[in-house]
């Protein structure tokens, strides 16, 4: 007999109680709309945060789905040689490579603007 994991409050996202009688806890996944290429208006920039000195270059403003973000990714971390992630619509890029980046995403036909110092 395995024993049933006990659901805790961050198992609900926060939601205790409800007053109304109609309220039915499901979480609905979001469902981002894919944009073509020429109406994504992505960002590229360099960041330090929060990763122990490392530089990583990093996209945002993707809107679309999960796997497509997968695909952009992989396909960027393959042209500059070097790893990366992809997750919650935004591209890590390991090292410095706004430059190079930033010219392949315009060649595939996105909007992009460097951001950041």
């Amino acid at each position: 007999m395995s024993k049933q994991k006990k659901k805790i409050i961050n198992d609900f996202g926060g939601i205790m109680y409800s007053t109304d009688p109609t309220f039915d806890f499901r979480e609905e996944p979001e469902i981002h709309e894919a944009l073509p290429n020429n109406q994504q208006d992505l960002r590229v920039m360099l960041d330090r945060k929060n990763r122990g000195g490392k530089a990583v270059t990093l996209i945002t403003g993707y809107r679309g789905t999960a796997e497509e973000l997968d695909v952009l990714a992989k396909m960027l971390k393959t042209k500059c040689g070097v790893g990366g992630a992809a997750k919650d619509g935004e591209i890590l890029i390991q090292g410095d490579f706004r430059d190079k980046v930033f010219l392949l995403l315009q060649k595939e036909g996105y909007k992009v603007k460097k951001s950041g110092g």
